[in-house]
């Protein structure tokens, strides 16, 4: 197996602590793999055989209840360390791990973890770290579903999107991977069906931009207005529509 080049991880933050010597040694427990797009890295049940850190693409975390539904835990992004099951002391995936575009990955067994630690604090203080700060966007998540109309979460959803992988385009912040009307729903506890007229009505107001798996951010300010204090003005939907055509009424807490 090959040995992974230091330079294409020293930037990410997991790392940044860590002398060359040190980095080597722990790359030279990774493999490194491809996945296309729309493959999985890993499912939910699965005995958790492995972590990884995304080297490049976009993954998508979706569990599904027990009702059957879909959900969009979260999305991981370059340089993210993901399936670290072993450190929060779990022996299967509680999710599964979707690429939504080509994606590299590397990867580590999870027995490795312990000894990796030990050798290696500064590791866990990084993923310590990581994961703090995905239960405070888990917690708030939370509250936008206890609390917030169905825009303000929609568009809560969008703008951290745009922060955690926005590109700047013509016009606006486009989120750089593609993310369909459905994942939007999938993320923030409602319908297809409201998620898309609430989209229609915003592009008419001139906030957003969207087309088959892509979302530009015409207007963020505008949206963290209507994610901060509900509706702006202009004819956008002030209530969730659980009896929608094919929805669900299912609006607990969607975040993990």
């Amino acid at each position: 197996m090959a040995a992974v080049d230091r330079s294409l991880v020293a930037k990410f933050p997991l790392f940044k602590e860590f002398h060359a010597e040190a980095l080597d040694a722990i790359l030279s427990e990774a493999r490194c793999d491809r996945y296309p797009k729309n493959t999985a890295v890993f499912q939910q049940g699965e005995q958790a055989a492995s972590f990884f850190v995304l080297l490049h693409g976009h993954v998508r975390a979706s569990k599904a209840t027990p009702a059957g539904d879909q959900i969009v835990v979260r999305y991981v992004s370059p340089g993210e360390i993901f399936g670290v099951t072993t450190a929060i002391g779990l022996d299967h995936y509680p999710a599964t791990a979707t690429a939504v575009d080509d994606s590299v990955v590397l990867s580590w067994p999870s027995a490795k973890w312990p000894s990796l630690v030990a050798q290696h604090p500064s590791l866990a203080v990084s993923t310590l770290q990581m994961v703090g700060s995905r239960l405070q966007e888990t917690h708030k998540r939370v509250v936008e579903m206890s609390t917030e109309q169905v825009e303000q979460r929609i568009a809560h959803a969008l703008l951290r999107l745009a922060k955690q992988a926005g590109r700047k385009v013509e016009g606006g912040i486009k989120i750089d991977f593609p993310i369909s009307r459905q994942d939007v729903a999938e993320m923030t506890g409602t319908t297809l069906h409201t998620v898309s007229r609430t989209l229609s009505a915003w592009e008419q107001q001139g906030l957003v931009e969207s087309a088959r798996q892509s979302i530009v951010l015409r207007d963020p300010h505008r949206l963290f207005i209507i994610a901060e204090r509900g509706q702006a003005g202009g004819d956008t939907v002030k209530h969730d529509d659980a009896n929608a055509p094919g929805g669900s009424t299912n609006t607990s807490p969607r975040g993990g």
